[in-house]
């Protein structure tokens, strides 16, 4: 039978495991949420010319922070831009990466032509959103676009997709060939764990590849669709890298163009870091209900949950 002091080295080694990983989260993510929290209900008091080194002093705000954000004219602009940008990349970003996973899992036999597919619709996922809107950036630009020059050629006028009417579409349209093929191979993963005697009992029953698809695969990959949708509006409320790295590149997109970039303005261009903070809570517990709200929502058909 084991002694107190070596069960007690048992029990403790799953800590010890998890010991590397609780610091690095608490003090990367669990630190600077606190700390958020703790500066959007301070502000900054000014005595007298502000000159001086007791002539600033930090005091409690409340919820004036908090105030002064949604009463911002910029910040609700910047939620309904969000939240056009978020009905155009969801359901196009889950749609094609549902349709690519269902169109490789038809043909699982043919496995060059399966790895070579998913290499290539996985590939722009591995591209940094920087890059990937640097590279999007210059093939928009009407002056040196390749693509405006081949419509041109063609004698049709072509687009400019930096303008004011086409930039939210064209802000979409990189995170969908960035995001589509991360969302597929989830929705993959989950299509291979089904036997493929299921699919050839519904095949002998005369069903066909769509009737198969639509009653087996669909329902099957449901909690991989949440899951993936989940992961989709939380990096749709976070939108920041597209915008920001595509700004110096068109006049229509603004400095607080979204939430995210908003924060940034008020934290790096006019030093308010107190703002910024207030802003950066209002978008963590909006993140945090939405997903929250949609999993309640749709969680326990999904994944099949009992009372």
């Amino acid at each position: 039978m084991p002694s107190r002091t070596t069960a007690g080295k048992r029990a403790g080694t799953p800590y010890a495991f998890l010991a590397p990983a609780l610091i690095l989260f608490t003090a990367f993510l669990a630190a600077p949420i606190v700390y958020a929290g703790y500066l959007s209900l301070r502000k900054v008091k000014v005595s007298g010319l502000g000159l001086g080194a007791r002539s600033r002093t930090e005091i409690w705000a409340g919820f004036d922070n908090y105030v002064r954000s949604l009463t911002d004219p910029d910040f609700l602009p910047s939620v309904y831009r969000v939240g056009a940008y978020g009905l155009i990349v969801v359901p196009a970003m889950l749609g094609l990466a549902l349709l690519f996973a269902l169109l490789l899992d038809a043909n699982r036999t043919a496995a060059t032509i399966g790895k070579f597919a998913r290499i290539s619709i996985f590939l722009p996922y591995a591209v940094p959103a920087v890059v990937a809107s640097l590279l999007w950036g210059f093939l928009y630009l009407p002056r040196v676009s390749p693509i405006n020059d081949t419509i041109e050629a063609l004698g049709l006028a072509a687009p400019n997709l930096l303008s004011t009417d086409l930039t939210l579409w064209a802000v979409a349209n990189i995170a969908v060939w960035g995001g589509t093929g991360f969302n597929m191979i989830v929705i993959y993963t989950a299509l291979r764990a089904v036997p493929i005697a299921l699919y050839e009992s519904a095949r002998i029953d005369g069903a066909s590849e769509l009737a198969i698809a639509w009653r087996i695969k669909i329902p099957v990959v449901m909690p991989s669709l949440v899951m993936t949708f989940v992961f989709s509006l939380i990096a749709t409320l976070q939108v920041f890298a597209e915008p920001m790295t595509l700004k110096p590149l068109a006049n229509t997109i603004s400095t607080a163009w979204t939430p995210l970039m908003k924060v940034y303005r008020d934290a790096f261009t006019r030093n308010d870091l107190y703002a910024a903070a207030a802003t950066s809570v209002i978008i963590a517990l909006a993140t945090f209900i939405l997903s929250f709200g949609f999993l309640k929502l749709v969680g326990r058909r999904a994944f099949n949950q009992e009372d």
